[in-house]
């Protein structure tokens, strides 16, 4: 599964990219900002960043420079709203692999998507990583610390659900109806239970969590 980190300071802009990237089967990740955006291509290892302009602060061509500067060679795609042929020969001269005006409609966008990662993936594998853990998806195993770690399919479902929605405040009404399938369960605590079953198995420490977070009056938020 592809993973794609969208840098775009537009929240709901980025939820709706966000879900129709997951919807093709793309493993989705949100930055906000280029610091965030830098430190998650480093975490997470994307095999694509798009970036939605305009950013606070900085403009495409700077963002493209820092991605270079740190020796972060990530395919790139650039949204913008600017139909000047200058702009866009200098964004795709700094790195950028494409150059998309917006509005642009969703076909024509996954299709450059997939084309970019046919050039530039050559094994993208199905192995996610955050920190001590790595989940390989084609065999369904989790690792820790390069052991093996049992894990029920509910946890397993868990736990890929948080990757796929990662910084994000989720309900837990929302993780019952996405993990077990329905909305009315009778007692949300099983969430509750299976969060603390995640935490004691893959928390370097469970009581000060620094992936499953509770979201006091709302949920759970996992950090990469």
């Amino acid at each position: 599964m592809h993973k794609i980190l969208i840098l775009n300071r537009n929240e709901s802009a980025s939820d709706f990219l966000g879900k129709m990237l997951e919807r093709e089967g793309f493993l989705q990740f949100v930055a906000s900002n280029p610091e965030t955006a830098l430190e998650r291509i480093r975490a997470i290892q994307p095999q694509l960043l798009i970036v939605d302009l305009p950013l606070e602060g900085i403009s495409g061509v700077e963002m493209c420079l820092q991605l270079r500067a740190a020796n972060l060679n990530i395919p790139t795609i650039i949204l913008g709203e600017s139909q000047d042929e200058m702009d866009k020969i200098l964004l795709l001269e700094t790195g950028a692999d494409d150059y998309l005006v917006k509005p642009i409609g969703t076909r024509e966008l996954l299709a450059r998507i997939r084309a970019i990662l046919r050039r530039t993936v050559r094994n993208p594998g199905l192995r996610i990583r955050f920190g001590d853990v790595e989940i390989d998806r084609e065999r369904r195993i989790v690792a820790c610390k390069g052991g093996e770690v049992k894990v029920t399919p509910c946890e397993y479902k868990l736990l890929l659900f948080f990757l796929q929605n990662a910084d994000r405040a989720l309900t837990r009404d929302t993780i019952l109806n996405s993990v077990w399938g329905y909305t009315d369960y009778p007692n949300t605590r099983t969430v509750d239970t299976h969060v603390n079953k995640l935490r004691n198995k893959f928390e370097p420490d469970p009581a000060a969590p620094r992936h499953f977070l509770t979201v006091h009056g709302v949920g759970y938020r996992f950090l990469m």
